[in-house]
């Protein structure tokens, strides 16, 4: 029998809680599948931060289980798995805790409407809790905003292009990391190296600072005013932007890349032998 996301999450908060602590978890998931009632998964969930102690999860055991690096890289707590693990039980259990589960989500606190955009691709049906994720979009708290936007696959898998442009738009706006954001050169396309420019161009025209970072997705649409705005990073005194432009042209596909980078080669072999990545930049 092929294991779920939900048998993984189980066998982890077994060897990362106490005995007593994962009994009741197991008992007040069998008894809300049973009951299949709002309010016990209501007590329930509200339940766990007197339950459950809020511990980094360390051990996940020997099983080659494809969402561990995500866990480690999120440092996940048993009493944020805890919670996600009431979940998506419950949501396996029967399609009548979909609502409940919706509602739960609306109106959840600050730090759990975090654990739950972080911990969204666990839930069966991720896609139907996309309204929260599309929400977080427009909050000006930068931790909710990163719980959905950094080191998050979701995004990638079920936003379309125009919210996922809105999320990196966004995390550059609020001065963000973002080198934290998964699947960048996946989701590159042509209105998003437009948008790039034309707030790139806001930027300068009020002498700010743009992060070279924010470049890595024009590297296949390099036309019009984005080849004016590489080679600007090209001549730029800032090393970085330098840098970042010799990444956006090595890799392009286009005539005009591979001209800027006939002219502007310092940085070049270095970005060719591996020593120079959008990861280390």
């Amino acid at each position: 029998m092929v294991k779920t996301s939900n048998d993984y999450l189980s066998d982890i908060l077994k060897l990362n809680l106490k005995d007593s602590e994962f009994q009741w978890l197991k008992s007040v998931v069998a008894q809300i599948s049973k009951s299949q009632s709002r309010k016990d998964l209501y007590m329930a969930y509200s339940l766990c931060t007197a339950k459950i102690q809020d511990e980094s999860i360390t051990d996940f055991g020997s099983h080659d289980f494809e969402w561990k690096d995500y866990l480690e890289i999120q440092k996940a707590t048993t009493l944020e798995i805890s919670r996600v693990f009431i979940l998506s039980s419950v949501l396996e259990a029967g399609e009548g805790f979909l609502k409940p589960v919706q509602q739960l989500i609306q109106v959840a606190d600050k730090t759990e409407l975090e654990t739950f955009l972080k911990y969204l691709v666990f839930l069966p049906e991720p896609k139907d809790f996309k309204f929260a994720a599309v929400e977080a979009l427009r909050t000006n708290i930068a931790t909710v905003f990163n719980a959905i936007s950094q080191y998050n696959p979701y995004p990638s898998e079920y936003f379309t292009l125009s919210e996922w442009n809105q999320m990196y738009l966004k995390a550059a706006f609020m001065q963000q990391d973002l080198k934290r954001i998964v699947e960048i050169d996946k989701m590159a396309n042509k209105d998003l190296a437009r948008i790039i420019s034309d707030y790139a161009h806001e930027r300068w025209a009020a002498s700010r600072d743009v992060d070279p970072m924010f470049w890595r997705p024009v590297s296949n649409f390099l036309e019009g005013h984005l080849i004016e705005d590489v080679e600007r990073l090209f001549k730029s005194e800032v090393e970085r932007e330098q840098k970042a432009a010799t990444l956006v042209c090595f890799h392009s596909t286009s005539v005009e890349a591979k001209k800027l980078l006939d002219t502007y080669h310092t940085h070049l072999q270095k970005v060719e032998q591996g020593d120079i990545t959008w990861k280390n930049l």
